[in-house]
Formats: structure tokens, sequence, C-alpha cells
């Protein structure tokens, strides 16, 4: 039968969540829990998408198939007492043999925190600890650039080969609580860095180093892909991801 798990992680420990030789990783630990609950039998764990070292999420979703019969409680509750604290399932449900938690996906929502603030130690690894001010007016008329069908083919890392980089941003929008500034974007997809950079250009924006109108001119022109930077992970959250 197929499983579809809805599951948080703190991303500081894990080296990403793909599974890799020697590293410890979200998939890994999951897929360990699965081999134990299921008979012994190697299951794989197929993710809505992967996320980056030191990137957490509250909303992941994933699904594989079990040989053993089992309710959905004890399943829950099986997965949380095999995996590491730093890893919660949240919610269990049985799905039809065709779902696919990746391909079915209709939207994922990401949000990056940055404090702007006094550096606090305690959430250096869960809000980008900036500690300077910005300009949140020109970041606030920027981030709206980033809204439609366009291709991100300059905020994707260098090694993310895709037959694609078209993607839909149906919601791109910055919050502000005291010192703390919150980057909310939902789409259709979201690939390797895209966030990470999508936020850097604002930051640099922010700060006065490139024109409000900068997002508009990187996704014109593949050429002021120089312009972009890489934001630090441990802001970025998987939030939520829809079907």
């Amino acid at each position: 039968m197929r499983y579809k798990i809805t599951f948080s992680y703190d991303g500081t420990a894990f080296h990403g969540y793909q599974k890799q030789d020697g590293l410890r990783s979200v998939e890994g630990c999951l897929e360990k829990a699965l081999y134990d609950i299921n008979n012994h039998t190697e299951t794989k764990i197929y993710s809505s998408g992967r996320t980056d070292r030191g990137v957490h999420a509250r909303g992941q979703v994933g699904h594989f198939d079990l040989s053993v019969d089992i309710t959905l409680y004890k399943l829950k509750c099986a997965l949380n007492s095999l995996l590491p604290d730093d890893i919660h399932v949240i919610k269990t449900a049985l799905v039809s043999d065709d779902f696919h938690s990746r391909y079915m996906a209709k939207s994922k929502k990401y949000i990056y925190y940055l404090n702007t603030g006094e550096y606090d130690p305690l959430m250096r690894n869960y809000i980008y600890q900036y500690n300077h001010e910005l300009d949140y007016q020109k970041m606030e008329i920027a981030i709206k650039d980033y809204i439609g069908v366009h291709d991100f083919h300059s905020f994707v890392s260098d090694d993310c080969l895709k037959d694609s980089y078209v993607r839909e941003v149906y919601d791109a929008h910055l919050e502000k609580d005291g010192d703390i500034l919150k980057f909310v974007f939902v789409g259709n997809g979201f690939m390797k860095y895209q966030v990470r950079n999508m936020v850097g250009t604002l930051i640099k924006i922010g700060k006065g180093k490139l024109d409000v109108s900068a997002v508009k001119e990187i996704l014109a022109d593949e050429k002021n892909k120089k312009m972009v930077t890489t934001a630090k992970s441990e802001g970025l959250y998987l939030e939520e991801v829809t079907y």
C-alpha cells in the first residue's frame, strides 16, 4: 500500500535532504526507519523535492510503499520512535497507488527569515543574522517582479541542469515583524538555490548595491546573472506543499 507523510525537520545537522554515502541526510534517516518498519526491506521514499544543507522544513511531503499491515496512527508512532529528534512526522495518510509526492505537487511555499537587528546567537541556525538595516520599501517593490511565468535560469545553481528553467511564481511578498524580515514565495516549483538567490538579490537591492529594477534586468538577460548573490541557507524553510 502507498502512504503519504507530512514531516518537518531541522536542517542544521544534515548534509541536505538527499541521501549521500557516509553523510547524514534526512532521506537516509527516513529510509533507515522505513527499513525497520517494513520487515527489514529496503524502502525508498520519494519526496516533493530536495532541500540544501542547513535548510529547514515545516511541511515536507513524501510517499513510500509498505508491504506490512499497519494503521496510520501506528505508522506515525513507529516512525517518530525510530527517527532522530530533528525529524518529526506530522501526518500520515493512505493514498492511491499512482500518487507521487513530487510530480503531483501543485505548489510549494518557501519562507526565508532574516534578522536586521542585534545578533541573536540562539537563532543563528534558524534566522539569517544579517544584523544591518535594509531598505524595506525598495525590496518590497522589487520582490513583486518575481511574480509570473519566467525563465529563472539566472537564479539557479550552475550545476542544476534542467530541460527548462521556466517556472511560475504565484505570490512573492515581504513581511516585517520588528527586526525580522520574512520573504514569502509560492510557486509551482523551485530549483536548486533559486529561492536563496532570489533573496540574495533582494538583499543587495536593500543595501543599495543594486537598483530596484535589478530583478527585472536579471530575468530579462542571463548576462546579468553576475548580479545575483546566494543568501545563507539557515534562514530558509520549506513551509508547505499543496496537491
